[in-house]
């Protein structure tokens, strides 16, 4: 019996070696929105509400808005990744994983209308976006049956299947019930074979946290995503140490060149250090390792709302590897062949 190597989207299993351009975290159709504190003013929910224009587009893209923290549009969605595909991507992982409002049925039409692959993820966010009336009492093996289902059977009701788990959301410290559910997407991942994305807590410890937490539940590390390293560790020694666990490390915060961070008191880094923090990884020999994204989840990163759109990774930021001294054959690596692997499974 012979096997083959697909990528399991919204719209049926695709063979791996047939996928290009890969974006491997963003976000399609989500609701990343959290509701305002009882004593919120009047003037408070208004502004948190506020249609985005011009006049306020910079202050909601740094503060982030629930109007901004939606993206619940299928058309906008289409249109969006249409010009993504246009400019020559294939495939986008959308990380929406359960609190965050994934839609299965929304993001099949939307890759029925954009003629994008998409790869859908499943298990559960960090502890604020929980329903603990749900989650606290399910077991690491009710947790792990629900990640199977909707790899292999469907998620949501339907017969839409997941085909990544995560992004797996930890704060800091890791709370209980994420260390179970993290455990738990172990076990999905021994029992499907599919990659493993780990939203690291906003801390500089919760990295390598999360891939001892792998390891000492049996997982393969080699088929682990550390996401958001960039607002996460800040030295070039820290990307080192992470990236010798063998894990994949992922650059995902492309086109936030603001070194604001509303979410953490850190200093973020702009396109260019992302691509020097790479080139240092890839001469201490982790090419193999690298993968890139940008992690759209507002409106404001939308072209629609003059945002940078998906289509930043094209038209900007391979321009830019390339300038700064990495040949094609690694900026295909980082954007082709690494996504391809890591999102592989055997069918």
């Amino acid at each position: 019996m012979t096997t083959q190597s697909v990528i399991r989207t919204v719209l049926g299993d695709v063979p791996a070696d047939t996928v290009g351009h890969i974006q491997p975290h963003e976000h399609v159709l989500c609701d990343l929105s959290r509701p305002l504190p009882p004593d919120a003013t009047p003037e408070q929910r208004a502004w948190d509400t506020a249609p985005i224009t011009l006049r306020n587009y910079y202050e909601v893209r740094r503060e982030h808005t629930s109007e901004d923290l939606r993206l619940d549009d299928v058309s906008i969605a289409i249109a969006e990744l249409t010009e993504y595909r246009e400019a020559g991507g294939s495939a986008v992982v959308d990380a929406t994983s359960i609190g965050l409002h994934r839609d299965p049925q929304g993001l099949a039409a939307v890759s029925q209308g954009s003629g994008v692959h998409i790869v859908m993820g499943c298990g559960y966010y960090y502890r604020e976006y929980h329903e603990p009336d749900f989650l606290d009492g399910r077991s690491r093996e009710q947790l792990a049956a629900d990640m199977v289902g909707d790899i292999m059977n469907g998620a949501g009701g339907t017969s839409i299947r997941a085909g990544v788990i995560g992004e797996i959301g930890l704060s800091w410290p890791h709370h209980p019930v994420e260390l179970r559910v993290l455990e738990a997407a172990v076990d999905a991942q021994l029992t499907t074979g599919a990659g493993l994305l780990i939203h690291p807590a906003r801390h500089e410890h919760s990295p390598l946290s999360a891939v001892k937490v792998v390891r000492a539940a049996g997982g393969d590390v080699s088929r682990t995503i550390i996401s958001h390293v960039e607002r996460t560790l800040f030295d070039r020694d820290q990307f080192r140490a992470l990236a010798d666990t063998g894990c994949y490390v992922e650059f995902d915060l492309f086109g936030q060149e603001s070194s604001y961070y509303s979410l953490a008191p850190i200093d973020m880094p702009n396109d260019a250090m992302r691509v020097d923090y790479i080139i240092d990884l890839v001469e201490r020999g982790h090419l193999a390792q690298i993968l890139i994204s940008q992690d759209i989840c507002h409106k404001t990163n939308l072209h629609t709302y003059g945002g940078e759109g998906y289509v930043h990774m094209l038209r900007r930021i391979i321009p830019l590897m390339l300038r700064k001294g990495l040949t094609e054959e690694q900026v295909y690596a980082i954007t082709v062949a690494n996504p391809r692997r890591a999102l592989a499974m055997k069918v």
